[in-house]
């Protein structure tokens, strides 16, 4: 009341029309409603017949229908109840208006309506039930929960202000406070005083209270939840007071005993898991002990042997702990620097005597030799010794695995490693300059000990290797290059190897042909001083390593023309070789073979007259007899025998100056023509495409054939002549003495060429016998056919012989 008479005096010195009732509401009214919360009043109603308007929020802003005003009277209403925490202000505007004309007589009226707060809020916990887990040996003053809470009255009010209280604890011991935070007043935490007691209480419940100041005073609570975890409260205690076992001499690496224990504390967790260790008796490490995760039990193992000659009894002095430290709460307090000794245990370890194995002086011994010692040679002798077996007593044995080359033996009784065979550095048995053997040495004892000593010989080299090529051969592109490389190797090791000396051997004219640049060096270039000839070239060359053991070599170089690299062009085919000539022969044959076989087709269709045929062939001169170093012995074939009648009473016998060598014909100046094959009157073509014109016997043969060597196609003539002249002034003067009816003379007979599978049976010529007439079987005329026969008989045979050819 009074507070509204201090603002009716405000308007009134301000000269304001407006008479205001103070607007306040409370929030979560009861009503009923709508409800009268004022009265608006306006000094212009003496002058004007006016109304009330009201507008802003809650009226004609959101939210609607909460104030109204009547428009007569100036009476403000609430429509229902509102609540300060959603909001606390509203603003309003009030106009005056002339009834009549509707226009405004006094200025708008602004004013806020305030909500006044009332205590409907209590606090509330940020988290309304914790959860915590802290093991049993939790320190004391630990932290266990931090609590917060908040109150949506109006703030720094009675209203809102609000304490936390430990409304209860379950178990009471050990006592749990709850403290604020210095620097906030709605921060609290829950802090031990004391220990806990895992074998008295694995959980406790915790209510926390927060109650504001308002009038009603509101709370709520909060649940602190506390899982407690067993600690190492309880030592681990061996499950006997003495061990006993036993253990063989020199045995290691292995399992001889097994320890359990037991503890109170929850298994499987720091608390109960037992960690073991050897206090005394092992102060040489032959043993250790480790604990088994699925029985925690203690496993002994002996990891070095003992040796039963210096120590028969042992005994080991073991501990057990926990993984993690012990701890201990009476009376729900700690005990401070609580250390209790561990449980320890006495462990005897018996070693059993058995057989010891021989044992060397060392286990590796290292020799040094040169290479290529001679048989013989004394290596390595032993040094053995052996505790409980007699050194006379044992034998040595060479592992033979370890002696691939078979070079070294050893004394079975002295156990000595002599060698047997030389030793070279070079071989693929030496690895990095060493060849290693094993040998053994075994005892009588029961059971046999075996002791092993590995020997490592160390060879030295010697220049026992000359130097080689690494290749023979080299091809030299005489259109393009003057030099060829020359590689060279040597298996020996410096000294005894390279660099190498180069030189030429042989004449001087292989020195003015070619030269080494340089003349020493690992390598070295061949070089050429003058163009030469396309073919093949062998150099005998020396090498000589830096101590002058030298090599003798022969390095070949094909000298062509090139079409790539080191590669030489490929011959071409015979014809592209032949020039004009060559193909002039060649159809000069065809021609003479035409004439040929018109001759014989006219034999045929004649008499058995002899037709002359002038052949006007160019007399080749003397001929003599050249060795052409043609395979085979005598001939093959075997002419029939040829009569040429009586003249003046006097047999004629032809010689031939014809004969056949290796299959082909031959005449006296060394030519060579096809195999032939005589006939009456016919032509026979017994070769690849050569023909051979035949008449009768009582004729000569004559004979044009077509050979090609080294890619040149030439013609070679043969015929059969005794004088200077022609072959047909010949024939005409052998047969001056022949009747001029031939029909008495036999017909041509086959005739055998070839002795194949048959015993020899050939004379001392392959010329022709003569089957018919007056010589009968007396070939005696052929032991006189003068010196060029006789000369050709002894090649024949010697031939023949050397290839042991049967005729």
């Amino acid at each position: 009341m009074q507070h509204r008479e201090k603002r009716d005096a405000v308007l009134i010195r301000s000269k304001r029309r407006w008479v205001l009732s103070t607007i306040d509401i409370e929030e979560n009214m009861e009503g009923p409603f709508p409800f009268k919360v004022t009265q608006m009043f306006n000094d212009k109603d003496t002058e004007h017949k006016i109304k009330f308007i009201i507008k802003g929020e809650g009226v004609t802003i959101e939210p609607f229908g909460l104030f109204s005003m009547d428009i007569n009277t100036g009476d403000v209403f609430i429509h229902w109840a509102v609540d300060r925490e959603v909001k606390h202000v509203y603003h309003l505007d009030f106009d005056v208006l002339d009834w009549i004309t509707g226009d405004v007589v006094d200025k708008t009226l602004s004013f806020n309506v305030e909500v006044h707060d009332k205590n409907d809020n209590p606090p509330k916990f940020t988290v309304s039930t914790i959860h915590g887990v802290f093991p049993e040996n939790v320190q004391d003053g630990k932290v266990l929960a931090t609590l917060q809470a908040h109150d949506n009255d109006q703030q720094n009010s009675p209203n809102s202000q609000f304490n936390m209280t430990l409304a209860s604890q379950e178990p009471a011991l050990p006592k749990i406070v709850l403290q604020t935070l210095t620097s906030s007043t709605i921060l609290y935490q829950l802090s031990l005083m004391g220990c806990f007691d895992y074998d008295k209480a694995k959980q406790y419940k915790v209510l926390v209270i927060a109650k504001d100041q308002g009038t009603p005073s509101l709370s709520s609570t909060a649940t602190v939840n506390l899982d407690i975890e067993d600690s190492n409260t309880y030592p681990p205690m061996f499950t006997a007071a003495k061990y006993n076992t036993e253990v063989m001499e020199m045995e290691f690496n292995k399992e001889i005993l097994r320890m359990g224990v037991t503890d109170k504390d929850t298994p499987n967790t720091p608390a109960s898991r037992a960690v073991f260790t050897i206090l005394k008796g092992n102060e040489e490490g032959n043993y250790k002990i480790e604990t088994d995760p699925k029985t925690n039990e203690g496993v002994l193992y002996v990891i070095k042997g003992k040796d039963f000659e210096k120590t028969e009894i042992t005994e080991l002095e073991i501990s057990v702990r926990n993984e993690e430290k012990l701890f201990k709460c009476v009376d729900g307090r700690p005990v401070t620097n609580f250390n209790p000794p561990p449980n320890t245990v006495k462990v005897e370890v018996r070693v059993i005597d058995v057989n010891d194995p021989p044992v060397f002086k060392k286990d590796v011994e290292m020799i040094y030799r040169p290479e290529n010692t001679s048989p013989g040679d004394l290596l390595f002798t032993p040094e053995v010794k052996d505790e409980d077996s007699d050194v006379a007593n044992m034998r040595y044995e060479l592992d033979t695995e370890t002696d691939p080359a078979k070079w070294v033996n050893v004394d079975p009784k002295s156990g000595k490693i002599t060698t047997v065979k030389k030793m070279d550095r070079e071989s693929s048995h030496v690895i990095n300059d060493t060849y290693t053997v094993v040998i053994h040495a075994i005892d009588d004892g029961e059971p046999q000990g075996t002791g092993t000593c590995t020997v490592v010989i160390y060879l030295g080299d010697m220049n026992d290797n000359a130097p080689y090529l690494l290749t023979k051969t080299a091809v030299l592109c005489g259109n393009t290059v003057d030099r060829v490389n020359v590689e060279t190797a040597d298996i020996d090791k410096p000294p005894f190897a390279g660099p190498f000396s180069f030189s030429l051997m042989g004449e001087k004219e292989l020195k003015d042909l070619w030269k080494f640049d340089p003349t020493t060096g690992h390598s070295t270039s061949l070089i050429c001083l003058k163009r030469l000839p396309h073919g093949n070239y062998s150099i005998p060359l020396k090498i000589q390593d830096q101590q002058g053991l030298a090599a003798e070599e022969v390095f070949n170089v094909v000298v062509c023309d090139c079409e790539g690299e080191n590669v030489c062009r490929g011959r071409q085919g015979w014809s592209s070789r032949l020039d004009s000539a060559g193909i002039g022969l060649i159809f000069t044959g065809i021609l003479l073979l035409a004439l040929l076989l018109l001759f014989c087709l006219r034999c045929e269709n004649g008499s058995k007259t002899f037709q002359h045929i002038p052949l006007n062939l160019q007399d080749e001169g003397n001929q003599t007899l050249i060795k052409y170093n043609e395979e085979g012995g005598g001939s093959v074939n075997k002419p029939e025998p040829f009569t040429a009648g009586n003249a003046g009473g006097r047999k004629i016998a032809l010689e031939p100056a014809e004969y056949m060598i290796d299959g082909f014909r031959k005449s006296e100046h060394g030519s060579l023509s096809s195999p032939i094959r005589y006939s009456s009157n016919r032509f026979n073509d017994t070769s690849n495409g050569r023909g051979v014109m035949s008449m009768p016997h009582h004729s000569r043969s004559m004979v044009r054939t077509n050979t090609v060597r080294s890619g040149v196609s030439h013609l070679s003539r043969s015929y059969s002549s005794r004088s200077d002249k022609n072959l047909a002034e010949y024939i005409d003067r052998r047969l001056l003495g022949l009747p001029e009816d031939l029909s008495d003379y036999p017909e041509d007979l086959p005739c055998q060429y070839e002795c194949e599978g048959k015993e020899g049976d050939c004379e001392s010529l392959a010329i022709s016998q003569f089957t018919d007439s007056n010589f009968g079987d007396n070939l005696d005329f052929l032991q006189d056919l003068g010196p060029k026969f006789n000369t050709l008989s002894g090649i024949c045979q010697q031939s023949m012989r050397c290839k042991n050819a049967r005729l």
